[in-house]
């Protein structure tokens, strides 16, 4: 079957596909933790005195201990089989931003041939996985491979069922057998901890005297394309690299704004669906779906939760999306930028900290002019924003995030705090010496009698803003949408517990010297307006003025690529900031840089060979064949006595030949290998590698946009991003 005959074959299986047909959702108490192995089953199913126990262990943080996990055990895999599950999972992340998993059945072979269930809380409590075959940065050779699991009792172990049957999953963190951190939950639950007792410090110096533990709460919303798999599997980069390479855009694109928010597809509901009741059987709090702005863009946002069970959650959110899209025919984007010219996927962080006996300790209430224990966590925030921010930029560098960084469509490369009228008028009095009052909220009246006047924020909302607080927390809006959050988490955790510890010195120091608890407040804050309130930035986060005020008047840093911002992580105040708060060790942070180095580089690396390989196999050989259909045309013309024109013929020619020489340039550069430090080869493949793939890009684009649509064969933008 030729390419054009699989591209009108997909548009037709597409067109004749019947939707699955709508059933109607079980209620909402009916499907709610139904597979996680709860707090509420943990005591139906164990005995008092370790239910007691190991409740203890999840909420306040106590050891774990270990003499009772062979009841947990126990209890768990009764559990685990009533739901028919006959294997064991320990579930990690490591450095890939992906979910790996090791599974083991409950048989046990008997010495008379017999087998049983079995599952020892040894067996619960460590696995072991091979520890160099991950990207671990050098902590480990090849042959050293020895890595553990260990059991995370804070996150609850849950059932995953799908078509190929049941398995429990253990939330684990995932450590080399020296003691490394190889993952990503080890930094996330030191740097809770961390935050933690910075937090515990500064409420004692207000006065607390009952502080329940403080832990970071997360809420990330997930953006995502849908494509029919039958483009998808005609899309060599869609497969391999989850973006297009090569495409010519559509005569309609987001322009009208009449996706956003628009009537969801019939088709894609009943997806969502499929997806919120899988969700909600594993405790995973969906909330809100909805059309995003760009064509075949979609939502989906959950409520709160701790920072630790959120990262879980928002992984298993995004393999669910994956594997529901599947049975929905369709292919989920997780990519950053899976179409050139529209909207891309963000992943927006929403980020607080709190406990149960002070609550939300990122809330104003309604005179912030007033709340000096939220003025003094909010002013840790400033703080750390405007040392760190080059960290928090960091964090979300990849290959991919790279396409919406600094784009008029996502927050900017430059880090920057936007706090609100009403905030950002507090922090002026407080840095000019005096606090007179905030803005109140107000009342809107629109004018129409039928309907009730609306309660209006004291201040507005700013999508231009990377870092904008939003009412009770703060919004970390460039992480991107295929990134795991616990990076960004451990990031903002750890510059939110050094700025804490920052403060308790200094009001200890203060209230030595006999000053009163709020002049003391005043003072500090005042010191860190004065200091770090250049990160404060109200307006166009987008516009060419900010970026030049914000480097050159306000010493902020412009990173607008990965191969900028990664090197970060090599400075020494950042490995010091790290050290000190006992979140990661140099050597840690090191293999972090190497593994975020090391995946940028085959990213574009694989990018850059397919935009070769499909310029040359797909592209090329088309042009070359409506060429030769050009010309057999001409011809016959010439033997009736027409003439007709060459023009388009030498056009085409010499678009394909551009193209052609383009990658030839393309695969001379890939194949340097000739490098005096990683470094200098991100700085190769950002500025040289990625301009060589943009060109090839032009000159296929435009011949996509000369050759007959007929025998063009690979499914289009406008076929991908209206058919569904």
């Amino acid at each position: 079957m030729s390419g054009n005959k699989s591209r009108v074959q997909a548009i037709y299986e597409i067109t004749n596909r019947k939707v699955k047909p709508f059933k109607t959702p079980k209620k909402l108490e009916e499907m709610w933790a139904t597979d996680v192995f709860t707090l509420a089953k943990m005591q139906e199913s164990l005995p008092k005195s370790v239910f007691k126990s190991l409740k203890k262990t999840i909420q306040t943080g106590e050891p774990l201990d270990v003499s009772i996990a062979d009841v947990v055990a126990t209890a768990m895999r009764d559990w685990a089989i009533s739901k028919n599950a006959l294997y064991y999972a320990h579930v990690f992340y490591p450095l890939t931003n992906s979910t790996a998993e090791k599974h083991d059945s409950f048989v046990s072979v008997q010495g008379d041939g017999s087998v049983i269930s079995e599952f020892s809380g040894k067996v619960l409590v460590k696995g072991e996985p091979d520890g160099s075959s991950f990207p671990n940065g050098g902590i480990r050779s090849t042959f050293e491979a020895r890595g553990y699991t260990a059991w995370d009792v804070t996150s609850p172990a849950y059932v995953m069922e799908t078509d190929n049957g049941v398995t429990l999953c253990i939330p684990t963190v995932f450590v080399s057998w020296t003691g490394e951190a190889l993952d990503k939950k080890t930094p996330l639950l030191r740097s809770n901890s961390a935050v933690n007792k910075s937090a515990r410090r500064v409420l004692e110096l207000l006065g607390h005297t009952d502080i329940a533990p403080v832990s970071s709460s997360c809420g990330a919303e997930q953006e995502y394309f849908l494509v029919d798999s039958h483009f998808a599997h005609y899309r060599p980069d869609l497969l391999l690299a989850g973006r297009t390479l090569l495409g010519k855009p559509p005569a309609k694109g987001q322009e009208f704004d009449d996706h956003y928010f628009g009537a969801i597809p019939e088709r894609v509901q009943i997806f969502m669906q499929d997806v919120e009741e899988c969700l909600y059987r594993l405790g995973i709090p969906a909330k809100t779906r909805h059309n995003e702005v760009a064509p075949g863009q979609f939502e989906i946002a959950p409520f709160f939760e701790s920072a630790n069970v959120a990262t879980d959650h928002q992984q298993l959110t995004m393999t669910i999306l994956r594997q529901m899209a599947k049975k929905h025919g369709f292919t989920c984007l997780l990519h950053e930028k899976p179409f050139a010219g529209i909207n891309g996927s963000g992943k927006h962080v929403n980020w607080s900290v709190g406990n149960r006996t002070q609550g939300n300790l990122l809330d104003p209430g309604d005179t912030p002019h007033a709340n000096a224990q939220f003025l003094v966590f909010c002013g840790a925030v400033i703080r750390g924003v405007h040392k760190y921010g080059t960290l928090l930029r960091a964090v979300v560098a990849t290959a991919s995030n790279d396409h919406r960084l600094g784009a008029n469509e996502a927050p900017p490369a430059i880090i920057s705090i936007y706090l609100g009228t009403q905030l950002e008028d507090v922090f002026e009095q407080i840095r000019k010496g005096e606090i007179t009052g905030s803005q109140l909220a107000q009342v809107m009246n629109i004018g129409v009698d039928t309907l009730p006047e609306i309660p209006k924020d004291p201040g507005d909302r700013n999508r231009t803003s990377p870092f904008a607080f939003t009412g009770n927390r703060f919004e970390f809006r460039a992480v991107g949408s295929n990134q795991s959050v616990a990076g960004p988490l451990v990031a903002m955790n750890t510059i939110l517990a050094d700025s804490l510890n920052w403060i308790a010195d200094k009001l200890e120091e203060e209230l030595k010297q006999g000053t009163e608890l709020n002049t003391a407040i005043q003072k500090i804050l005042k010191e860190i307006m004065e200091k770090h309130g250049n990160v404060i930035f109200g307006g166009n986060g987008y516009s060419e003025e900010w970026h030049k005020m914000a480097v050159e008047e306000r010493g902020l840093a412009n990173l607008p690529t990965t191969a900028d911002a990664l090197p970060v992580l090599k400075q020494k105040h950042i490995e010091e900031l790290f050290d000190r708060m006992g979140v990661l060790s140099p050597k840690e942070l090191e293999s972090r840089f190497e593994v975020y180095a090391e995946q940028y580089l085959l990213s574009l690396e694989v990018e850059a060979k397919l935009v070769a390989n499909m310029a040359k196999t797909i592209v090329y050989p088309t042009a070359m064949k409506y060429l030769s259909q050009l010309m057999n045309t001409l011809s016959s013309l010439k033997d009736i006595g027409l003439e007709g024109d060459l023009s388009i013929v030498k056009h085409i020619s010499t678009l394909t030949n551009e193209m052609m020489v383009q990658v030839q340039k393309l695969q001379d550069a890939i194949s340097v290998h000739d490098f005096e430090s990683t470094e200098a080869k991100l700085q190769y493949f950002a500025k040289t590698v990625r301009a060589l793939m943009d060109e090839v890009r032009k000159y296929a684009d435009a011949l996509e946009a000369e050759i007959a649509d007929e025998l063009w064969p690979l499914p289009t933008y406008q076929e991908m991003l209206f058919i569904k």
